[in-house]
Parts: structure tokens; C-alpha cells; sequence
């Protein structure tokens, strides 16, 4: 429980860092395209209302030009080329005189997938477009390289990516070396619980004996009566419960799956079940058994037949008279599964189904007195097959039936 409880910070811990991590980086790169595209866009605009073209120098201000919010070192830095059509798609001119890395025909060819792209503005390679119709009908495309200012934009988003991923390792192994300091004081609480539990049950169990002990003399001197027999009634009660929270308490950390062997699980579920057949006939009950043969698990036999016996007995415990109870095993592609289903005299409803598992928590109630039960049952199911790194679940399908159902890997050589 306490390594399950440590993974389960550490994840929880590393996914909240990456989300963090994520909306930082990914903000801030955001920002940083955007500021890449509106400069180009700005750029664009003065060339579009120029007809491709910076102004001349007597036209422009110190800040680049009319209203333009440039640079007045722009026109001289950037590079750009444009193509002029008509309204029928015929290139009437080619401008690519302040680039050297595109001729005119790249230059038509761009222009062509920008038109074709049906968008006004874009990206084609590292070169920002805009497209501008005029009143007559032509067309002009005009690009600017923008590839010094998306290379500083990937230079960064490298860059910060790195960093990121270096912190976030760097954060995951000192999690994981202080993790155990930090989930310690939970550890030592489980730990103490854990050690109550059992030396409490140990010591319940020398009053309990002597309890029986006393019912039996006071037996031979006195007779017998219904109070002796309510005496042994509920001090086996006890012992039985406190027998179950013991058990419970050590297989919640696998202490008693010492040793883990391939034995013939069809055999065993099969021979746990013949010793309820008889219990369902006196109830009139049905009890039918899919049991597929020759399947091999690796794990603790005694175990496997506590949790069958478990699944069986709360099966035959809340099922009505005449109602039906199915056993099945049988291997699904890798794991083999092991279910018991068995309809209900209450409904079950679906909101409850995972609190079936929960220590002391009955579906009913109201049958506490009526079954014997203690409520700790499924929850010692659960324990096995977690130890076996298996999964439990429970499910109904009209609510007046219940469907326990463990799933093992396979792992038999």
C-alpha cells in the first residue's frame, strides 16, 4: 500500500509539473509567434499599400514610414518579392529584386500555392504572404522572408523546450529520492495501524478462548441453555472476524505470498466449489460452474481458494431463495479471469458498486443479522488479487444482480 501510495504521489506530482510546465513554455512561445507574425504583417501592410514596395525616402519618417510603426532600418533589412496577376490568373509581373534566394519562376510558384491555398494571408516555408485584389481585378502576392525571425523562433522554442524537459527530470529524481521522506509519516501511521490490528487480534484471541472455555464448564454444570449457546455463537463470531482482520491486515502488504508457484487453478476453483453445491440445493438455489480445464496460474494456492470460497459464500449469502449463482474461469488472451455473478433479493444499485470493497460496508444492511457476514469479506478478495497484481471488479446489469469479476496476468511458465 505504502509503495502504491509513493507511485501514485510521484505521478501525481510529475503530471501536475508537466501541465504547469506546459502552459508556461507553450504561453510563452505563443506569444513570441505572434510577435513573429503581426511584425511581418505590419511589413506586408506598407508593402501592400505601395503597391509591392517600400515608399521612396521622401514619403517615409523617421519611424519607417506613414503610420507604419516601423523601423526606419526596414526597408534596407527586410527581404521580399511579389507577383502581380490578373483577374483570369496570367502573371503580368515578377518583383524579385531585394531577395537573391528566389527567381521568378519560385517566385510564380509561390505566388500559384498561395492563391491556390484560397487564404489571404499565411505561411509558405519561411515566407509570410499576403494577398491584395484590386479594383481592376489584379491580384497581387506579395512574400517576406521572415526566416532570421522564425530561426530565432525555433532557436528558442529548442531552447526553452530543453530547459524544461532538463528541469523536469531534474524535478522527478528529487522527487523520487524525498518522495519516501515525504509519505514517512504515513508510512509509520499505516505501519502502527498495521501492528494494532494484529497484536490486538492476538490478544483477543486468549479472552476469546477462555470465554468458549468457561461456556463449556458452565455446560457441565449447569445444562445446557440458549444463553451458553448465544455465548458460543458470538465468541466464534469474534474470533472469526478478528481471524479475518488479521488475515486481511497482512495480505494488504503480500506477507503471506511468500512463495509464488504455478499450481492447476481450474483444479482448485473446482474443488473450493463442490463445497457449496450443497449449501445452494438446501436454499434451492442454482448454482451452475463454467470452469475452462488445464489452466495454470502463478501464485499462492491457499489464496486463490480464500478468494473463491469468499466470492462464493457472499454469492450464496445474498442471493434469494431459488435465485441463480454462476461460477466461471477461463483465460483471456493473456490473463485468466475468474468471475461469480449471482442474483440479488435487493437492488444493487451502480453508485454503490465500488464501495463493495470498502472495509465494513454492506449492500444491505438490513440482512447484517441474517447473513453472519462482517463486511470485510470483499475486501479481503480485493487484497489477494492485488497481491497477485491482478484487478477486481464489480458490476450489475439490471441492478438486481451482481457480477464479481478478478482478472489475473498470466504469468504461469
Amino acid at each position: 500500500m505504502i509503495k502504491r501510495l509513493r507511485r501514485r504521489f510521484i505521478a501525481l506530482s510529475m503530471a501536475s509539473l508537466l501541465v504547469v510546465l506546459v502552459l508556461i513554455i507553450g504561453s510563452i512561445d505563443i506569444v513570441n509567434y505572434r510577435h513573429v507574425t503581426q511584425e511581418a504583417d505590419s511589413t506586408l501592410a506598407v508593402l501592400a499599400e505601395n503597391g509591392g514596395a517600400f515608399p521612396m525616402p521622401a514619403e517615409r519618417r523617421m519611424d519607417g514610414g506613414p503610420g507604419t510603426g516601423l523601423s526606419p532600418e526596414a526597408p534596407y533589412e527586410s527581404r521580399f518579392f511579389s507577383v502581380l496577376l490578373t483577374a483570369g490568373g496570367d502573371v503580368l509581373s515578377v518583383d524579385t529584386g531585394r531577395i537573391a534566394a528566389v527567381d521568378m519562376s519560385a517566385a510564380i510558384d509561390y505566388a500559384q500555392r498561395a492563391l491556390d491555398s484560397g487564404k489571404s494571408q499565411g505561411f509558405l516555408s519561411d515566407y509570410r504572404y499576403t494577398v491584395q485584389t484590386g479594383d481592376d481585378g489584379q491580384t497581387r502576392v506579395i512574400f517576406l522572408d521572415c526566416g532570421r525571425s522564425l530561426g530565432t523562433f525555433r532557436s528558442f522554442l529548442l531552447a526553452s523546450a530543453s530547459a524544461a524537459l532538463l528541469g523536469y527530470l531534474a524535478v522527478f529524481l528529487l522527487i523520487v529520492l524525498f518522495s519516501g521522506r515525504i509519505v514517512r509519516p504515513v508510512s509509520e501511521s499505516y505501519e502502527k495501524q498495521k501492528r494494532f490490528i494484529t497484536d490486538a487480534g492476538h490478544e483477543i484471541k486468549t479472552p476469546l478462548a477462555i470465554i468458549d472455555a468457561d461456556a463449556d464448564v458452565l455446560e457441565l454444570e449447569l445444562g445446557e441453555s440458549e444463553w451458553l449457546q448465544d455465548i458460543r455463537k458470538q465468541t466464534k463470531r469474534l474470533a472469526a472476524l478478528t481471524n479475518d482482520l488479521i488475515y486481511l491486515s497482512r495480505m494488504e502488504e503480500a506477507q503471506d505470498l511468500t512463495v509464488m508457484v504455478d499450481f492447476p487453478v481450474s483444479d482448485v476453483v473446482s474443488e473450493t466449489a463442490q463445497g457449496f453445491r450443497a449449501r445452494a440445493r438446501t436454499r434451492g438455489q442454482t448454482m451452475t460452474e463454467r470452469i475452462q480445464p488445464m489452466l495454470t496460474l502463478h501464485g499462492d494456492e491457499k489464496a486463490l481458494r480464500q478468494l473463491t470460497s469468499i466470492l462464493l459464500d457472499n454469492a450464496l449469502k445474498y442471493a434469494p431463495e431459488g435465485g441463480a449463482i454462476d461460477l466461471s474461469l477461463e483465460k483471456q488472451g493473456r490473463s485468466i479471469v475468474l468471475s461469480v455473478s449471482n442474483t440479488t433479493a435487493f437492488p444493487v444499485p451502480r453508485e454503490s458498486l465500488p464501495k463493495l470493497f470498502d472495509r465494513f460496508y454492506r449492500a444491505d444492511p438490513s440482512r447484517s443479522s441474517e447473513t453472519g457476514g462482517y463486511g470485510i469479506g470483499l475486501s479481503i478478495a480485493r487484497a489477494i488479487v492485488a497481491a497477485h497484481k491482478g484487478k477486481i471488479t464489480a458490476g450489475t446489469q439490471d441492478e438486481q444482480s451482481l457480477r464479481i469479476t478478478a482478472v489475473f496476468p498470466n504469468q504461469a511458465s
